[in-house]
């Protein structure tokens, strides 16, 4: 049976303003911007679902009326949108992502590694003990704003301390665009405290590293125990690896919640916009400095460094900042050198292979 997704499709276009009661794809953060890329006629033929789990050699993907696997991909990651072809799932239309949360991949390689797409909000989960790390903290934040999406600090066991207004100060002191909530991440403070980024068809991201309670806040937020949790170690704070793979959660009559396997290792990459945002001050001084290749270390005429000396800005912070700045440099620059290197190879190879026909057509 053809489904007809007419009227649907005029609806998605007017925009979510309206007091009508949510589709069932809309309800998986289907939105206009998806909309606008496809014609009635190939969403009737092609139905849109969404990756809510990537493993080793399958997609979980689910839409209306829809809930299969289909073949992995490379190209596609949990978030992503796709136009399911039955006959060949593996040949579906990956549609254009509204955001895209990626890092450098760890090891040697320097791959790109993509974490998710299509996320509204993202909780930067951190918690009120020795895990909190305010550069930490300032790479996710960077992360969010390069892709565009909302972040929120979110301070967790709060209620285990006495010094919570310290942590909370030293977040807020990350940027003047970033949202800081303190909570007990059990019980009914997360749905209460985060409730305005928690409304239907939105979808969010729990970053952070393992151990500060991402999946306990997931568990709250869904009003059910759908994930599994463990405590962190006494000697150190330091979490166990609880989830294991990407995953969004749907949660009933609200939004869907993306839970990740706790990241040890951030390298930013692609990010400069991210980074510009997260530091704006100091780009408006490096803006006035007296060279315009000033690497703000021991030149002459470095605006950043005469505001060091008199006390405007943060030594430490600073330091941070070009040591972010020197990261995503190098990161981009070897993975254009690779992405080069794999156009070229792709060529030849594409060479060989119209070669190798022209001498069969040639001997036919």
């Amino acid at each position: 049976m053809t489904r007809d997704y007419s009227q649907f499709f005029s609806s998605s276009l007017q925009g979510a303003g309206s007091e009508r009661p949510l589709s069932k794809i809309e309800s998986l953060g289907w939105q206009p911007f998806f909309a606008q890329q496809i014609s009635v006629e190939e969403m009737a033929q092609m139905p849109p679902v969404r990756v809510v789990e990537v493993h080793r050699s399958a997609l979980h993907v689910i839409g209306d009326d829809i809930d299969q696997t289909i073949p992995s991909r490379p190209d596609v990651t949990v978030g992503d949108w796709l136009l399911l072809d039955s006959k060949l799932p593996a040949s579906s239309r990956l549609l254009e992502r509204k955001s895209l949360l990626k890092r450098r991949a760890p090891g040697t390689d320097r791959q790109l590694q993509l974490i998710a797409a299509n996320i509204d909000t993202a909780f930067i989960v951190s918690s009120c003990n020795q895990d909190f790390n305010i550069a930490r903290l300032e790479r996710y934040v960077a992360l969010a704003f390069e892709a565009e999406i909302t972040p929120v600090i979110v301070l967790t066991k709060a209620d285990l301390t006495s010094a919570s207004e310290d942590y909370l100060a030293q977040a807020e002191a990350i940027s003047d665009r970033v949202a800081v909530v303190t909570l007990d991440a059990r019980g009914e403070e997360p749905k209460v405290k985060l409730g305005e980024w928690c409304k239907p068809g939105q979808t969010l991201a729990c970053l952070g590293s393992s151990g500060v309670g991402k999946s306990t806040l997931i568990n709250a937020l869904a009003g059910i125990e759908t994930i599994r949790t463990q405590g962190i170690r006494e000697d150190d704070a330091k979490g166990r690896h609880t989830t294991t793979r990407r995953q969004l959660h749907v949660v009933p009559g609200g939004c869907l919640v993306l839970d990740t396997p706790g990241m040890r290792e951030l390298q930013l990459t692609d990010a400069a916009s991210g980074i510009e945002d997260l530091f704006a001050d100091l780009h408006q001084l490096s803006s006035q400095c007296k060279f315009g290749n000033c690497q703000h270390v021991t030149e002459p005429g470095c605006a950043v460094l005469q505001a060091l000396e008199s006390g405007e800005i943060d030594e430490r912070r600073l330091k941070r900042w070009r040591k972010l700045l020197a990261e995503e440099a190098l990161n981009s620059a070897t993975l254009a050198e690779r992405r080069s290197k794999d156009k070229a190879f792709g060529k030849m190879v594409r060479q060989v292979i119209k070669q190798q026909d022209k001498r069969k057509w040639d001997k036919g």
